[in-house]
């Protein structure tokens, strides 16, 4: 996109959602401009449980498996097969727009009127009594499967999907 973030926030992905953990990341320039400022001010965060040994452990063992699994790479190489599968989905009944960036999805769909929210909630209800798991948010179905997940199981996701929304 051609933007150079000042602060990244992260979480779930460092320790694969299994123990609470979270990061800031920060340019160069953030970070010097904290280390060399005033006596007293400095980049400090600290909690409790803040970089508490379990959580670091499993950081670095999640880490350790993205880099020997390849699963980061993997995922890249899955994003044409799930774009396609994805915007198959255009032209389904009630689907207004069908967005995707990576392994990362959003389907919005058409409100029913004085229901918002209704007619995704619906869809949800439906994958998920397939064996599909999608997310709800407002009007808008929303899909970003784990990374080790196959072709064929991409496949049933937009298969199921697209069949709930054409009401078969």
């Amino acid at each position: 996109f051609g933007v150079t973030p000042d602060m990244i926030t992260l979480a779930k992905g460092l320790t694969n959602g299994s123990v609470p953990m979270g990061a800031v990341l920060v340019s160069d320039r953030v970070y010097d401009t904290f280390m060399q400022g005033p006596e007293g001010i400095e980049l400090f965060h600290g909690y409790t449980y803040s970089a508490h040994p379990v959580a670091c452990a499993a950081g670095l063992a999640t880490l350790g498996i993205y880099q020997r699994e390849g699963l980061l790479t993997r995922a890249k190489s899955l994003a044409a097969h799930w774009e396609e599968a994805a915007h198959a989905l255009r032209g389904a009944p009630h689907v207004i727009d069908v967005r995707n960036y990576g392994l990362i999805l959003g389907v919005e769909l058409e409100p029913i009127p004085g229901k918002p929210g209704t007619r995704a909630f619906d869809v949800f209800v439906k994958c998920f009594e397939r064996g599909v798991l999608v997310r709800q948010s407002g009007d808008v179905v929303a899909l970003s499967p784990p990374l080790i997940v196959e072709p064929s199981q991409i496949d049933q996701m937009f298969s199921t999907l697209g069949a709930v929304l054409r009401g078969q």
